[in-house]
């Protein structure tokens, strides 16, 4: 059934870039990540700090208005940091919106991943970090006896593999996947093979998921270049549309609270995808599922109608390419063509939006998939954060 969404094809990516990523030990600031990474993006773009006149910037990156001077903006007429209680694409959004309204012209988009005291051993020895974590009140501490953050989704994953009598392995073959598709790519910070025998020897973080599981805390920044269609078609770069974008959370929607498995935030996005949308899995050359937990891999395998629930692990047994050890869709379509928040790094869903974007402009290098002009991203989780976008070009 077809639904009223006049903002399709309306708005485009003009561009996106990127930092180098770390994972140990690194100098530079969340800041200046950011502003390297917004600095690549506009001049991608063809652009000087005099054509954007809208900033949009995850909520736990520096400040939009902060950013404006920083950058030399000399005139903005919308701005916002919406929170990342969802995922990154909720910036996206705010964006896609903003231009569409009228609101501005030209909005460039931020995020800024920056390691805190709870993420990893270096960040914890960093007296700057912590004071950081203090300051936003991210120090990280949890009851252990709490659903929620990670912990929920540790109990969601023991629900699925008891529900539908599956194993470990398929949560395995999901960062085996990521792990594959990194090695592919310099950008990432995981770049050895994982076997399953790795995977299945991992140190365990909480029962049943282990280190490989969950996603790898970095410092890095992604940046976009988000306007019209019409304006991006004369910018630098090839533009990519936005055919379709939706959000889902189901009553109610705290970890503990999820009335199941299947039901939940993914199944309305999926819904309202395929209202919105032209096209759909069966058409992309790309497919990103969001990778913060393996399991989620998983549950959006299912959901978006490839195989039925519980059937992910034995879809991508499938569609495994043996000698690639990762999966390809119809025998061409990666999933995670960059590795993912697994091998990449957690980036909260901009990695994804951000190689989505660069392979349908050719521009993803040593992992370029040939004759890319289609992409379905399924971003985020179960609870507040399910969304996805689907891209293409003309």
């Amino acid at each position: 059934m077809s639904v009223r969404y006049p903002i399709k094809d309306q708005v485009a990516f003009a561009s996106a870039a990127t930092t180098p990523f770390s994972k140990t030990s690194n100098e530079r600031t969340q800041a200046g990540m950011a502003i390297d990474a917004c600095v690549a993006a506009i001049r991608a773009a063809g652009l000087g700090a005099a054509d954007i006149d809208g900033i949009s910037g995850s909520g736990t990156s520096p400040e939009a208005k902060w950013m404006q001077s920083a950058l030399g903006i000399p005139r903005i007429t919308w701005w916002q940091n919406p929170s990342l209680t969802g995922t990154f694409a909720t910036t996206i959004y705010e964006a896609m919106h903003a231009v569409y309204s009228g609101a501005c012209s030209t909005v460039l988009c931020y995020h800024a991943a920056y390691r805190l005291p709870w993420q990893s051993r270096a960040a914890a020895a960093d007296a700057m970090r912590r004071r950081v974590g203090e300051l936003t009140g991210m120090m990280g501490a949890v009851d252990p006896e709490t659903m929620g953050g990670s912990v929920g989704y540790t109990a969601w994953a023991s629900r699925y593999l008891y529900e539908y009598g599956r194993r470990r392995e398929d949560l395995g073959m999901v960062a085996i996947n990521s792990r594959s598709n990194a090695l592919r790519n310099e950008h990432a910070v995981i770049n050895t093979p994982l076997t399953m025998d790795d995977y299945l020897q991992g140190r365990m973080i909480r029962n049943p998921l282990c280190v490989y599981d969950m996603d790898v805390a970095i410092d890095g920044a992604d940046a976009f270049i988000v306007t019209t269609a019409e304006r991006a078609r004369d910018m630098a770069l090839r533009p990519v549309l936005i055919n379709a974008a939706a959000s889902g959370m189901v009553a109610n929607n705290d970890e503990d609270q999820l009335p199941g498995l299947h039901q939940h935030g993914q199944q309305i996005v999926v819904e309202e995808m395929k209202r919105r949308g032209d096209f759909w899995i069966d058409d992309v050359d790309l497919y990103y599922p969001y990778d913060g937990f393996s399991m989620l891999t998983l549950a959006w395998i299912e959901n978006i109608g490839l195989c039925r629930p519980g059937e992910a692990g034995d879809f991508m047994r499938e569609h495994w390419d043996w000698a690639q050890q990762r999966v390809l869709l119809r025998g061409r379509v990666p999933f995670n063509s960059h590795g993912g928040s697994l091998s990449e790094g957690a980036t909260q869903g901009s990695g994804h939006i951000r190689e989505a974007v660069m392979q349908l402009q050719g521009r993803a290098g040593s992992h370029q998939v040939d004759g890319a002009s289609k992409a379905l991203l399924t971003i985020g989780g179960f609870f507040f954060n399910a969304q996805a976008l689907s891209l293409h070009t003309v």
